[in-house]
């Protein structure tokens, strides 16, 4: 996007550079990645920053508004909510599509939000692996605030281990070592020294919870990352566990999972903003918009986009199940942003802009917020 510096790491681009990249990113955190990796970073000029930024703003504005709480409320299965929630999320993930404006600026449009930890350490892996096989501007950077390398792995420690010893923290998923983005948990564990955990393996007695370590020793749980989507977990009926995560412990959570729900798809209709499609609750549409083809219909709760429309009819919206879980977003058309080797096939691209709120401190505004970003 940025034409210069896009020309000049295209110029200089070499596959024996990328096979290099990919090596330091496939043995860093001890095991390859499972996904593939693009060839090049996004180059973001300050423009389009600046809007991402403000984008960010507006989200924020409603997330940490007073009565996003109740604003939010029906968003929680009755049969998953999980006692001990916090104030507020920990952990916020935007995705904006790169569009065109009207004036034919580029113009970021949320596509997806979650109150949910992402790819924070693989984030920073693959912005370092760039940098390290490939000329990127100094000026050019993945980490925002000022905060650098070393504020942000302490950062992320502040927030996932706190006061706890990292034996007593541990990361929480569903069969991790199957999961395809197990390269950020092992990440996790190379950076924090917390233990990666699978719930079968998490043992319950009373109200504590506690592991056994490689050598037999049991060692106590006092605080959660959270790593498992209740979606996935719901389908998985056959995996034993001692604890259901809805029964109240003496554990923290970091990440509590009632904001993967809060922050969703269902608070999309609550933000105004330049930067975040028009979105309409199915059970409140006083009509049906005539331009359907200019909309679609997701359910607001699905994984891995399972179950969205995007060619609707009447008779898809009026046939929905349960209108009150479904949304209408307003279509927004990615542009081919970033010119590739080939001037005939340049790629579309979606930019993830990852915050961190710690407990305990003030809403920040969204440029003092500590963010990566994602091309996918």
């Amino acid at each position: 996007m940025h034409t210069e510096i896009r020309q000049r790491f295209n110029a200089a681009f070499t596959q024996e550079k990328y096979e290099a990249f990919l090596h330091t990113v496939n043995t860093d955190y001890g095991e390859p990645c499972t996904f593939r990796m693009a060839e090049t970073p996004i180059f973001v000029p300050k423009k389009l920053k600046n809007k991402l930024l403000q984008g960010v703003e507006d989200i924020c504005k409603v997330i940490a508004a007073p009565d996003f709480m109740g604003r939010s409320e029906s968003a929680l299965p009755e049969h998953l909510r999980v006692p001990g929630e916090d104030a507020h999320t920990q952990f916020l993930q935007l995705d904006f599509g790169i569009c065109r404006d009207e004036h034919g600026e580029l113009s970021p449009q949320l596509i997806e939000m979650q109150g949910f930890p992402s790819l924070y350490f693989f984030q920073h892996l693959l912005a370092k692996s760039y940098r390290k096989h490939f000329d990127i501007p100094t000026e050019f950077h993945h980490l925002f605030g000022g905060i650098d390398e070393a504020g942000y792995i302490e950062l992320l420690r502040e927030v996932i281990v706190g006061d706890s010893k990292p034996e007593n923290t541990i990361l929480l998923e569903v069969e991790p070592e199957k999961q395809n983005t197990r390269i950020d948990f092992w990440g996790s564990r190379k950076y924090l020294g917390i233990k990666v955990l699978c719930l079968s393996k998490l043992k319950r007695e009373g109200r504590d919870l506690y592991y056994l370590d490689d050598n037999g020793r049991r060692v106590g749980v006092e605080r959660i990352y959270n790593r498992i989507i209740f979606d996935e977990l719901e389908r998985r009926a056959d995996l034993p566990r001692e604890w259901d995560m809805t029964t109240e412990v003496n554990a923290e959570w970091v990440g509590h999972p009632n904001w993967f729900f809060r922050i969703s798809k269902h608070s999309l209709p609550f933000i105004q903003s330049e930067f975040v499609p028009k979105t309409l609750f199915v059970n409140e549409l006083k009509s049906i918009p005539d331009d359907l083809e200019n909309w679609v219909l997701k359910p607001l709760f699905s994984f891995s986009g399972q179950g969205v429309k995007i060619n609707i009819t009447r008779e898809d919206v009026e046939s929905v199940d349960d209108p009150s879980n479904f949304i209408l977003q307003r279509k927004v058309e990615y542009i081919p942003a970033v010119q590739t080797l080939d001037p005939a096939e340049p790629s579309k691209c979606e930019i993830r802009m990852m915050l961190l709120w710690n407990k305990g401190l003030a809403c920040a505004t969204a440029g003092e917020q500590p963010c990566a970003h994602e091309q996918r």
